[in-house]
């Protein structure tokens, strides 16, 4: 009996020692859905529930370990009941996630981490099983109504604050946006001139412009400077997402200009040819006022139908007379390139038409 004794005593003490609270490291001798047993060297094998491996709800454990891994845990009882150690894996991650993320916010390292859930407030990702919070103000460097597009993807971001006692950890995504922008802005800028042609597209359209991303900076592309021609609307004409090459009209600050009036397109540089006095034209109603009607001769070219030259009947109003895009045939009687006015007459026409040809 005493040597049985001895014996027992002797298999006791070949086991080492455990207490709650310790770190063991073990290996995987068993696997089922909900839980994993653990081979830790101890006279009682090592359970970790699946609630203390994971945090996502009813995973099953047997598609993230195999019988032979090796891990480290931690005890929270030494007994829980049943003669089985209680461990933890996931308690032990998230104490290191924490160390690492304090050192991560000492040393103002980027951490990069997959969106683990959208929040009304923001999003929350995991760095080794500890959650990050990152709100809603810090995820973008613009106003983001709808987060539901950063689901799952991967993000960059810093610890802009670590409080573990108060449970606050938080990420800040915007800093590095605004760095990056910061980089790309001073890059931009000392690289482009004013008369320099440039790539970029459309981020925004309004109603008096459209706001193209040149890669670091906006620039600014004006409804007067859209076209030679008349713009009714920036709306009807871009849409975000298009690519447009324009140059360069103006710098300054950091604010950018930009045009599609290209020089070499200005139909004015030909018009004192194409429109000389005397020229007979077709063009269509742009617009009328009481006074006259503006006629479209080519995009970019308008010339004035005096009210007095629609006919050589008396015309109260254009409107009277005419409609808005109809066609019509004049004689140009005045041109003024220095001030870009043409003068146009229908009347002068109907005269020359009545008029008795010469024997």
């Amino acid at each position: 009996m005493s040597e049985e004794m001895n014996f027992e005593q002797m298999l006791e003490e070949s086991f080492k020692t455990i207490r709650n609270g310790e770190v063991v490291e073990g290996t995987v001798i068993g696997v089922k859905a909900d839980e994993i047993i653990l081979n830790i060297g101890y006279k009682a094998d090592g359970i970790i529930v699946r609630n203390e491996y994971t945090n996502t709800p009813n995973a099953d454990l047997t598609t993230m370990v195999s019988v032979g891994d090796t891990m480290q845990a931690k005890v929270l009882k030494v007994n829980d009941g049943e003669g089985q150690v209680l461990l933890t894996y996931k308690r032990l991650a998230a104490e290191k996630g924490s160390k690492r993320l304090e050192e991560a916010f000492n040393n103002h390292e980027v951490l990069t981490a997959t969106v683990a859930q959208v929040l009304d407030g923001g999003l929350s990702v995991v760095v080794d099983e500890t959650r990050v919070f990152i709100p809603a103000s810090l995820v973008s460097d613009t106003y983001e109504k709808n987060l539901e597009k950063y689901a799952g993807q991967e993000i960059e971001f810093v610890i802009s604050e670590f409080n573990p006692k108060r449970r606050r950890i938080i990420g800040d995504r915007k800093q590095l946006l605004l760095a990056r922008k910061a980089e790309l802005q001073k890059e931009l800028f000392e690289r482009i001139e004013p008369g320099m042609t440039i790539e970029g597209t459309v981020k925004n359209v309004t109603d008096f412009g459209a706001f193209i991303d040149l890669g670091g900076a906006d620039g600014l592309l004006h409804i007067s400077e859209m076209s030679w021609g008349r713009v009714e609307s920036p709306k009807k004409a871009f849409k975000v997402g298009d690519n447009v090459r324009a140059f360069i009209k103006e710098i300054s600050g950091d604010k950018v200009a930009l045009s599609l009036k290209f020089p070499e397109e200005n139909p004015w540089v030909k018009a004192p040819e194409k429109y000389a006095v005397g020229t007979v034209i077709t063009g269509k109603v742009a617009r009328m006022t009481d006074f006259g009607a503006f006629i479209e001769l080519e995009p970019g070219i308008d010339a004035l139908l005096h009210v007095s030259q629609i006919s050589k009947e008396h015309v109260e109003k254009p409107s009277d007379v005419l409609k808005t895009g109809q066609e019509i045939t004049a004689k140009v009687v005045d041109f003024n390139g220095a001030d870009k006015k043409i003068s146009l007459s229908m009347k002068i026409l109907e005269t020359a038409e009545e008029a008795p040809a010469e024997e």
